[in-house]
C-alpha cells in the first residue's frame, strides 16, 4: 500500500510538473486589451526610435548603420532576435519572454547611452522610458498567465562608449537593432491580436 501511494505520488508530481513546464496554448489566451495596448506601445517607441535615428543624421552625420556595423562590433553592441515567435510554431510563453528579454536589453543598451548629447537626451530618456514600460507590461501579463520566471532578468555586461563619436555612433546602432526587433515585435503582436 505504501509503494503504491508512493508511486502515485510520484506519478502525480511528475504530471503537475509536465503541466507547469508545457507552453501556453492558443493566442486567445492574451487579452486582447493587453494586445492593443503593446501595440500602440510598440508604434510609439518605433517613432521615439526613428526621431533619435534623424536627429543623430542631422547633427551627427551618422546616417548609415550599415556603415558602422564593424563598430558596433568591436564595441559589443548584442543583438536578440524573436526566434520563438513564428506564427506556424508559435510558442507563446517562450515569445512572452523573449520579447520581454529583449526589451531589457534594449533598456540597458538605451542607458549606455546616457551623455550621447545634451539636445538629444530628452529623446533618449523618452525612448528608455517607453521601452522600460512595455517591458512592464509584458512582465506583467507573464505574471498575470503564471508563466514569469521566479526572479526577472538582471543586466548583462553593456557596452562601454570611450568617445562621443562611438556613444554616437552606438546611438545609431542601438536604434537600428531596437526598430529591426520592434517590427518583428508588432508583427508578432498584430497576428496575435488577430481574431
Amino acid at each position: 500500500v505504501r509503494l503504491m501511494a508512493l508511486q502515485l505520488l510520484l506519478w502525480h508530481s511528475a504530471l503537475w510538473t509536465v503541466q507547469e513546464a508545457s507552453p501556453l496554448g492558443p493566442a486567445s489566451s492574451l487579452p486582447q486589451g493587453f494586445l492593443l495596448k503593446c501595440l500602440e506601445q510598440v508604434r510609439k517607441i518605433q517613432n521615439e526610435g526613428a526621431a533619435l535615428q534623424e536627429n543623430l543624421c542631422a547633427t551627427y552625420k551618422l546616417c548609415h548603420p550599415e556603415e558602422l556595423v564593424l563598430l558596433g562590433h568591436s564595441l559589443g553592441i548584442p543583438r536578440t532576435t524573436l526566434n520563438g515567435c513564428p506564427s506556424q510554431d508559435l510558442q507563446l510563453t517562450s515569445c512572452l519572454s523573449q520579447l520581454h528579454r529583449g526589451l531589457f536589453l534594449y533598456q540597458g543598451l538605451l542607458q549606455a547611452l546616457a551623455g550621447i548629447s545634451p539636445e538629444l537626451a530628452p529623446t533618449l530618456d523618452m525612448l528608455q522610458l517607453d521601452v522600460a514600460d512595455l517591458a512592464t507590461t509584458i512582465w506583467q501579463q507573464m505574471e498575470d498567465l503564471g508563466v514569469a520566471p521566479a526572479l526577472q532578468p538582471t543586466q548583462g555586461a553593456m557596452p562601454t562608449f570611450t568617445s562621443a563619436f562611438q556613444r554616437r555612433a552606438g546611438g545609431i546602432l542601438v536604434t537600428s537593432h531596437l526598430q529591426s526587433f520592434l517590427e518583428l515585435a508588432y508583427r508578432v503582436l498584430r497576428y496575435l491580436a488577430q481574431p
